[in-house]
Parts: C-alpha cells; sequence; structure tokens
C-alpha cells in the first residue's frame, strides 16, 4: 500500500482543496480557459477548454505531486520520494521535489519517449529505467522505497494528491461561473474525484462527466461492481488514462460525485487531438484530448455551458506524427485506392494527371507489374492519396471510374 491505513479511510473536502490552493500559490499556474467556435456550434452551446496543457511539466500532475509533497514530515522528506511513471507524473514529482529541495528517483520504463526522460531529468530528479511495461516499473519503485524508506509518491491513489488535482475545480467556477457540464479524462481517477470535490461542495447542479478510453475502461465494471476491479492489458493511444484498476481513494469519489463516465474510440480520440491543433492552436495529448473526443461523438449529450479539461500536453512527436495521421484517417481525409490500368509508357503519368484535375496530393504510389493475376497488359497501382474529406473521396472515386479505370478497392 502506498498510503497508511488512516490516510486510506481519509475522505476529501472542500476545505482540502482550498487548502491545496493556497499551498500551490505561486507554484502551479491559473491556466487559460478558451473558447471553442467549433466545439460550441456542434455542441449548439457554448464550449470552454481548461487548458492544463499549458501548465507548468505540460500537465496537472504538478498541482498533486506538489501538495502530496509539502505534506511530508521532516524525516520523510530527508529520506526522499520516488514515483513511477512513463511521463506527466514523472516530471509532476521530479520539479515539485526540486521547488521544495527534496531528493527524487523516478523509475521509467526502459521504452519511455526520450523527450520525457530528457525533461524529468532536467526538472531534478534521478531518472532509473527499468522494466519495459509500467507495472514492472511500479514494482521496481516500490522494491526501492522499501530498501530505503524514500516515500512513494502514488499518481492518484492518496488524499492529498486528489486535493492538490481539485483546484482546477476551483478555477473552472471562478473562471466560467455559468458551467452546466464539466467533462474530464480519467485514468486512476485522481483529477475527476478532486475535482468533483471541489465543484459538488460549491455548485451541485454542475454534472460531471468523465472519459476513459474504450481499450482501458476499468471504471464502468469497477462501478457496477461497487468496487476497483482491474482490466488486463489496458490498451490505447491514450498513455495518460491507460490504468488497469482505478485507485482506491477516488474511486469512492467518483462512485458518490461523478455523474456518468463515458467511453470514447481510439478514431475519437485521434480526431479530438487532430482538432485540438488545428482548430484550437493547442497542442494536447491523446489523454487531454478524452473529453473533446466524447463532445465530438455525442454532442446533443451535454448541457451547455460546457468546459472541457485538457488535462495534458506531453505528446511524443513521434507519436502525435502516427496519431495525426490517424485522425486525419478517420475524418475521411486519407484515401487508399488500388486499381488496374493498361502497361505502357506514360500510362502511370496519365492517372497522375488525372489526380492532379480533382487536386487530390499523391501520398504514396506502389507499382505492380508482375502479379500472377495481371493479365500480360496489365499493371496494378496502389495509391495513397491526401484528401479534403468524405466527399472530396467520392469526388476523387468517380473522376477515376470516369476516366476508365478499374478501381479494385
Amino acid at each position: 500500500m502506498s498510503y497508511s491505513t488512516a490516510e486510506a479511510l481519509r475522505t476529501v473536502t472542500l476545505d482540502d482543496v482550498r487548502g491545496a490552493r493556497k499551498m500551490l500559490s505561486g507554484v502551479a499556474r491559473m491556466t487559460a480557459m478558451e473558447g471553442s467556435r467549433h466545439l460550441s456550434r456542434a455542441v449548439a452551446a457554448p464550449v470552454h477548454l481548461k487548458c492544463e496543457n499549458l501548465q507548468r511539466t505540460g500537465s496537472f500532475k504538478l498541482r498533486g505531486a506538489y501538495v502530496r509533497i509539502a505534506g511530508l514530515l521532516p524525516e520523510e522528506r530527508a529520506a526522499g520520494v520516488v514515483a513511477a511513471s512513463a511521463g506527466n507524473h514523472a516530471q509532476g514529482v521530479a520539479l515539485a521535489s526540486s521547488l521544495l529541495g527534496v531528493r527524487s528517483t523516478v523509475f521509467m520504463p526502459k521504452g519511455a519517449p526520450l523527450p520525457k526522460i530528457s525533461a524529468t531529468r532536467e526538472y531534478g530528479a534521478e531518472v532509473r529505467l527499468q522494466g519495459q511495461v509500467v507495472d514492472e516499473t511500479l514494482a521496481a519503485a516500490m522494491e526501492y522505497a522499501h530498501e530505503t524508506g524514500a516515500v512513494f509518491i502514488h499518481p492518484f491513489d492518496h488524499p492529498d494528491v486528489i486535493a492538490g488535482q481539485g483546484t482546477v475545480g476551483l478555477e473552472i467556477l471562478e473562471q466560467c461561473p455559468e458551467v452546466r457540464t464539466i467533462v474530464v479524462g480519467i485514468g486512476g481517477g485522481g483529477l475527476a474525484a478532486g475535482i468533483a470535490v471541489a465543484v459538488k461542495a460549491l455548485r451541485p447542479d454542475v454534472r460531471i462527466v468523465g472519459v476513459q478510453a474504450e481499450g482501458a475502461a476499468a471504471y464502468p465494471p469497477s462501478l457496477a461492481a461497487g468496487r476497483p476491479v482491474s482490466v488486463r492489458n489496458p490498451v490505447t493511444m491514450a498513455d495518460g488514462i491507460r490504468v488497469g484498476r482505478p485507485g482506491d481513494v477516488p474511486f469512492g469519489i467518483v462512485g458518490e460525485l461523478v455523474d456518468e463516465v463515458r467511453t470514447v474510440t481510439e478514431d475519437e480520440l485521434s480526431a479530438a487531438l487532430l482538432l485540438c491543433l488545428e482548430r484550437a492552436k493547442l497542442v494536447v495529448e491523446p489523454a487531454g484530448a478524452s473529453p473533446v473526443a466524447a463532445l465530438l461523438s455525442r454532442p446533443d449529450a451535454f448541457e451547455g455551458p460546457v468546459v472541457a479539461v485538457l488535462s495534458g500536453g506531453n505528446v511524443d512527436p513521434v507519436l502525435m506524427e502516427r496519431v495525426l495521421r490517424h485522425g486525419m484517417a478517420a475524418q475521411g481525409r486519407y484515401l487508399a485506392v488500388r486499381l488496374r490500368l493498361t502497361d505502357r509508357p506514360g500510362a502511370l503519368a496519365s492517372l497522375l494527371g488525372t489526380l492532379s484535375v480533382v487536386d487530390a496530393n499523391v501520398l504514396d504510389v506502389s507499382h505492380v507489374r508482375t502479379d500472377p493475376r495481371l493479365g500480360l497488359t496489365e499493371a496494378e497501382v496502389e495509391l495513397h492519396l491526401e484528401t479534403k474529406g468524405p466527399a472530396h473521396c467520392a469526388e476523387v472515386d468517380q473522376a477515376l471510374r470516369e476516366a476508365g479505370y478499374t478501381v479494385i478497392g
């Protein structure tokens, strides 16, 4: 266990969140609240984006980590702290520890993105790469805590952490006092629980909706069972909410105060990340874009004004490229087409000319002449095209057929 029995039984109150806010004065920023015309049109009500992706370290995690470490006894601080994380929590613990003069050790998986490893080191932590998956890394951190006496800083399963994350809720009520619905991503549940404690105490009429990735949705079965249950091998691009089991402390709060937990698909996450980048000019990681994905998937299900919490912006550039391509494909802005044409000089140039007329951008061409299924004078071409959307895809397909090409798929 990462906390004592007394801590596990201690609830989190509005006073705890207010105390955390005083503690975070001068440490955590009050992040911006940006309106979104595109999402407001879709929802038919005002939609605002709470930009925790612009928080120090790139996510809300600094809030909870700082409050937890600041609350340690002098002898606990002297022993140092240890954490396990693939990204956001690692950076939050590293910076919080440096600000408080506490030695920190952070265990990260061997496959963690290099930018996140570098950032964690730059914030002052000693980084140890151990384990191929987060569960192995977590076990290594717990063993280190047992051997050295360092205090393990859990990413979500502690009252102090939840109180720190709850300061986001206080800011939302101040920045958008007319809010009717708050939408927030859920992994272990610390952020959603903290926001719920603060908001429901002051505005019980505000509806709070949690969002999980479909492939890592441990809360729906846990809420149905009345206790935290594990999801085996959670799979999602949204690593910030890829948690296989709800935390014991946040689970009780979420079950009592969060009105609904919804799930979103990988396609919806990709489309949401792309929308944040293109329309809001905000770099948001997949987990941070999960509330936007929920709004896009069911815009009629949310009463406005709505605040969507963009919880983080620490996305690996390689993943960003893949997700953007996936998002564009989900929006029908990529078209893969396979067709046959006569194998003669100039045939491929003629095909490309047809595509040029309808303004389709060719990304990749595969030209096959030796397949035994082909006739003596035939060639097969597979094209990957960038288009402007589903209507443009249909226009490209029609132009190819009218030009006499045999479109196979």
